[in-house]
Parts: structure tokens; sequence; C-alpha cells
């Protein structure tokens, strides 16, 4: 009888040490400056996280900007994100970052990696033409290989269809 309790306050234990900070960068943030990843601050309705942080950028300004369907072409909305991420970055000059190109799930291995390098090289780009040096910045392509929303639909794809920065 006494096993139960101890075996439930055991377990209550473990599973409040597994709790974590970790942030994924391929979930750590929507477009619009809110974090689609889970993280203690999130839970706890914290700020920012740590100054010069990814959760940091994920909320401030951002961590991702999102393409139309077989295009590299930096649209307006994304203007906004990436001018956030270029003033948040302007705040940490010793802070570099990644940034990776993806694709949905359509299309041949070969064509989305070639797409997802032009998506990450014209959200670098932007990122330069706002006065971020551009070797703090690399980029690389994922393709289809890491989907945000593995589903198989117009909303999945729109959301996989992306360039997401993280904090080196």
């Amino acid at each position: 009888m006494i096993r139960l309790p101890i075996v439930c306050a055991a377990t209550a234990l473990l599973l409040t040490a597994c709790a974590s900070d970790i942030t994924n960068p391929n979930t750590s943030g929507a477009g619009s400056g809110g974090t689609g990843g889970i993280s203690n601050a999130g839970l706890m309705g914290g700020g920012h996280g740590a100054p010069g942080s990814q959760e940091d950028l994920a909320q401030s300004a951002g961590d991702r900007i999102y393409f139309d369907t077989d295009q590299s072409l930096v649209t307006q909305e994304a203007h906004a994100i990436l001018d956030r991420q270029a003033q948040w970055l302007q705040q940490y000059p010793r802070i570099s970052v990644w940034v990776a190109g993806n694709c949905d799930e359509r299309g041949t291995e070969e064509y989305n990696l070639a797409l997802g390098q032009r998506r990450a090289n014209a959200d670098r780009d932007y990122l330069a033409s706002r006065g971020i040096d551009s070797r703090r910045i690399q980029t690389i392509s994922y393709g289809k290989d890491r989907p945000v929303d593995p589903s198989s639909s117009q909303e999945s794809w729109a959301h996989n269809r992306n360039a997401i920065t993280s904090v080196r």
C-alpha cells in the first residue's frame, strides 16, 4: 500500500526533472514572432529567454519566414519579420546565425535542395541589405527533409515552405 504513493511521488519528481528549456530550431517559432516549440518560459508565461538566445530571437523578432509555392522571393510579410531580425542582430553584433531553407514534400530531392538553398540565400541577402554582415550568416538547405508539419495538406505544405533563422 505504501508503494503506490512513493511510486506516484517519484514519477511526479521525474516528470518535473525532465522539463527543459530545449527548443528545436525547426519548431521554435512562427514568423509572426510567436513560438511553436515548447519551453519552460512558454509554459510559465515568461519573457523572451536569455538576451541573445534562440528563444529571444523567436519571441522578439520571429525566427522564420514563409514562401509561396516554388518561389524563393521574399514576400512583403516576410520583409517585416526580416526587418525585426536585422534589428535584433544589430543589438547582438557578436551573434551569428544559420538560415535553413526548407520545402514541402512535393518535387524531387534535387529540386527541393536547390529551392531550399535559394530560399536561405534570399533570407541572408535581405538581412545583408539591412546592414547585417553576411559573414555572420551561414546558409543551408534541408530541402524536404525537415518538415515542420509532416502531414500532406495545403496547410502543412505552406508551413513547410520556409527559411528558419537559428542562433549559432
